[in-house]
């Protein structure tokens, strides 16, 4: 038998209610009181699916998440305890409430033990029921209103793509608003994943240059013998199989933004070209004897310590000190954990939405396992862990489970 539903079922045979209400699976071997519970539910706001004994409710419960279940304690093939480990398993927040006209003490101490909210023996007490199934709905209006009300903060708080509600990220973004109009040079630095490159597109996009060119050089592919062409350009004949001219990276973004990311990986003969250009504004492409002038807003990004560098002799002295005259320093997210449920919140809410999922967000203990790491690889490792999690998990909302799953992927 399939599971009884309001609606026509999809390839794989089953069918589930509308995500905009929360759904509750009905089991149970009698007919009268699969109809008398699925009425109960459904005139309290649920979208109700039964089953006519466990077997068939975990058969469904392998495609399908549901927000509260009413299992019968004594069925044939499958009980109603087995039905709630696997329940707890998928999805801790599931509310589950046992039904038995057998029942004893001990089953319901085993029920409540496993997880289970309530226990109602047959026959069964309507009003009690009515009453539990209000409480239960009201508890997961509320928690899908904290969810929304989080979104929201993020959405209102965000700069062009960032998140951050903590005070570190406040003034980054504040310095990020008050250089945007003006700034000519910038170093922005921190670790790999902070956001550098995000930052660096706040930048043109607050400022005057937005509707102009944005372009991305990422200096740690750059090969050295070919580094003066990528970044200055070259003329025909320059070097063996330079076969045309090439425009190199500081003439097309003549006129916008170019952002040098890794701009400690650059070679220090390099280095010594990309001083001259930012003290006199001209390029001269490999090969030509005619220099051009360039008018271009400079962004460079590091990973590296470019103070250490510089004593170390593996970065010019006079090229730090330009850069650095305006020097944007991004934190780590082990020093802002407090950003850590609302971007994951919001990176959930994006993934879901490209999936075409119903995820509404983090359950608590998923936010608490994600505060208690230190997170090396950053914004841009909590990210990917977070998106794992949303494309492997089935509930509603991603799980401790799902994380554990996807941080031993990531390993």
């Amino acid at each position: 038998m399939s599971p009884n539903v309001s609606s026509s079922p999809p390839a794989d045979g089953f069918s589930a209610p509308p995500a905009a209400t929360p759904n509750l699976l009905v089991v149970d071997d009698e007919p009268a009181i699969r109809s008398l519970l699925t009425r109960h539910a459904e005139a309290c706001g649920f979208g109700v699916v039964d089953c006519s004994d466990g077997r068939e409710a975990l058969d469904y419960l392998e495609h399908h998440s549901v927000d509260v279940a009413l299992l019968d304690l004594r069925m044939p093939r499958v009980g109603g305890l087995e039905v709630l480990r696997v329940l707890r398993e998928k999805d801790p927040h599931c509310q589950v409430v046992l039904i038995s006209g057998a029942g004893t003490i001990t089953d319901a101490v085993e029920a409540i033990k496993l997880g289970a909210r309530d226990y109602i023996p047959k026959p069964l007490d309507t009003t009690r029921l009515t009453t539990l199934l209000d409480q239960i709905r009201s508890d997961i209006d509320k928690r899908k209103n904290v969810l929304a009300l989080r979104t929201q903060l993020v959405r209102e708080t965000e700069l062009c793509g960032m998140i951050g509600l903590t005070s570190v990220m406040h003034d980054v973004f504040g310095l990020v608003r008050r250089l945007a109009p003006h700034v000519k040079m910038a170093l922005i630095t921190g670790e790999s994943g902070t956001g550098k490159e995000l930052v660096a597109r706040a930048l043109h996009q607050l400022g005057p240059r937005r509707e102009r060119d944005f372009l991305i050089v990422n200096c740690s592919g750059i090969v050295e013998a070919l580094g003066e062409s990528d970044l200055f350009g070259h003329v025909t004949g320059a070097f063996t199989g330079a076969t045309s001219d090439r425009t190199g990276a500081f003439k097309s973004a003549d006129g916008g933004v170019l952002f040098l990311d890794e701009v400690g990986e650059l070679p220090l003969a390099l280095q010594g070209r990309l001083l001259r250009v930012l003290e006199d504004g001209t390029i001269t492409p490999v090969g030509s004897l005619e220099s051009q002038s360039v008018d271009v807003v400079l962004i460079a990004g590091t990973k590296r310590d470019l103070r250490t560098e510089m004593l170390a002799g593996r970065f010019r002295r006079e090229l730090f000190y330009r850069l650095s005259s305006v020097e944007i320093h991004l934190p780590p997210l082990r020093d802002r954990k407090n950003d850590i449920p609302y971007l994951a919140a919001a990176f959930a809410q994006d993934c879901a939405q490209r999936l075409g999922k119903r995820q509404a967000g983090l359950t608590s203990e998923a936010d608490a396992l994600l505060r208690r790491r230190d997170w090396p690889g950053n914004v841009r490792e909590l990210r990917n862990v977070v998106e794992h999690a949303c494309l492997i998990g089935d509930g509603e909302f991603i799980t401790e489970r799902d994380l554990m799953h996807a941080l031993k992927q990531a390993q």
